[in-house]
């Protein structure tokens, strides 16, 4: 499996999603397609050699898809935001505080 010594699916993914920049390419794509300077607009600071490279790698991984309004997730990529929104939900409740930390066993 690309990306992961084990060979497991989880963890090849979970490596992709952890390099640099990709979640926030993830997160900015979420509702539109976007030009690859909108991109890096939005992304607010990524160089544009990283954003390269993170289309590329997201774009190989079938995740990202390149259309004529620019670069958009493809229906794994929407699936895969999908499947990230109990996290979301979860960093929501966390930020406010209302996610309280267990006592120690």
């Amino acid at each position: 499996m690309r990306g992961s010594a084990s060979g497991r699916p989880i963890m090849a993914l979970l490596d992709l999603l952890g390099r640099r920049w990709a979640l926030r390419v993830l997160w900015e794509l979420r509702g539109e397609a976007l030009q690859f300077r909108a991109l890096q607009e939005r992304c607010g600071g990524v160089s544009s050699s990283v954003l390269n490279g993170r289309l590329g790698e997201l774009r190989a991984a079938g995740i990202v898809a390149r259309e004529d309004g620019g670069y958009a997730l493809s229906a794994e990529g929407r699936e895969l935001l999908a499947g990230l929104e109990p996290l979301h939900a979860f960093s929501e409740r966390w930020a406010a505080g209302a996610v309280k930390p267990r006592a120690s066993a």
